[in-house]
């Protein structure tokens, strides 16, 4: 519950817990919010990291503490990567976790800059030599664990976890907006080889071509419309029909900052129909695309021998709102269409009171 900091396992304040903090081990499979998501017809999703400039992360506005630079022990305070995401299924059951550390996430933009120190040309050149440190680390953790070698930035744990990233196997989610800072972003991957995948671009079509020759794909919301700041002045409701005309591999997101809003990930792919998009892309954005950007094609997102059996049922049209769903079956078992607001709802609809005056009970089952 974003709201409630105690229950808030999405962000680590250590500086020698950055990019290997790994959001997988704060799962809890009887959260409140799984049911809600999964009314919603939601059976899988990709848990990542907050951080300065996500959507309801750990954007701070009095500047303290904000820069990155040497902290106790020589490490980098707070980190440019904000850890590593995870996949998780919605099924009911004790085990939710379908794969961990399957990206790395890092703020770019006018967040990442911050961080780095003000400027988005600092954050690059940190970027860049935290990769060299991470390189040099590999090569040589014989001579780490003897202390022969100089002292490096970040803790041994962040240089193990960026080993992945360094050499281009596991991808990097990049939250960037404006099309400068995309195109920035593409230069840098091309220069260090390492593998993105965009989240935001808002005024990706702005340079949807180069985003595609790339063969980057993209997070969006397609109602992130309104210039919030001077990195979204260009964003138009238009972005994801553009971003999928130009080839760019496109996946749909919930609305921001509120996981107990991630149902409204199919009224997002409506509004983009009606602005251009074409229905069977906005299909894909949410089923077959996600899987493929996250290296689970052909085994989710899609109905086809050997994928897992994520089947949801609806009373109609998906992208409508006043549609509901009527089954919902995750690797092929039938899942309970109830929640905490239903029991409430369903202890309190007849005023709730016995003649004793206590609360009516409820059979939680």
């Amino acid at each position: 519950m974003s709201s409630v900091q105690g229950s808030n396992d999405l962000a680590s304040g250590a500086n020698t817990i950055s990019a290997s903090f790994d959001v997988s081990y704060g799962l809890d499979p009887w959260s409140f919010t799984l049911p809600v998501a999964r009314l919603g017809g939601i059976t899988r999703a990709i848990v990542v990291p907050n951080h300065p400039g996500g959507g309801g992360g750990n954007h701070k506005d009095d500047g303290e503490d904000d820069f990155a630079g040497l902290g106790g022990g020589g490490l980098q305070s707070p980190g440019l990567f904000a850890g590593q995401a995870a996949i998780i299924t919605l099924a009911q059951g004790n085990d939710i976790l379908v794969k961990p550390r399957v990206a790395m996430i890092a703020p770019f933009g006018e967040a990442g800059a911050r961080v780095a120190g003000g400027a988005r040309g600092a954050e690059f050149i940190q970027f860049k030599e935290t990769l060299a440190e991470v390189r040099l680390y590999a090569r040589n953790k014989a001579a780490y664990d003897r202390a022969a070698l100089r002292d490096l930035s970040l803790s041994r744990a962040d240089l193990e976890a960026l080993i992945p990233v360094a050499n281009g196997s596991m991808p990097l989610i990049v939250t960037v907006h404006r099309a400068s800072d995309i195109q920035q972003v593409l230069r840098l991957a091309r220069e260090e080889g390492v593998k993105v995948i965009l989240d935001g671009a808002e005024e990706g079509w702005l340079v949807a071509a180069d985003i595609a020759a790339a063969g980057v794909p993209a997070l969006i919301n397609p109602i992130d419309n309104l210039p919030g700041d001077f990195e979204t002045r260009a964003a138009r409701m238009e972005n994801a029909a553009a971003l999928n005309a130009a080839g760019v591999t496109i996946a749909i997101k919930g609305n921001e900052g509120s996981i107990h809003r991630a149902r409204e990930m199919r009224y997002n792919a409506g509004n983009a129909v009606s602005h251009g998009l074409p229905y069977a892309a906005a299909i894909a954005a949410m089923t077959v695309n996600p899987a493929k950007i996250f290296g689970e094609a052909g085994q989710a997102g899609e109905l086809t021998p050997g994928a897992a059996a994520d089947v949801v049922v609806w009373t109609g049209d998906p992208l409508e709102p006043l549609t509901t769903a009527t089954n919902v079956f995750i690797a092929g078992q039938e899942q309970p269409l109830s929640s905490r607001q239903f029991l409430l709802r369903d202890r309190y609809r007849n005023g709730g009171a016995q003649a004793s005056g206590m609360p009516a009970a409820y059979n939680p089952r």
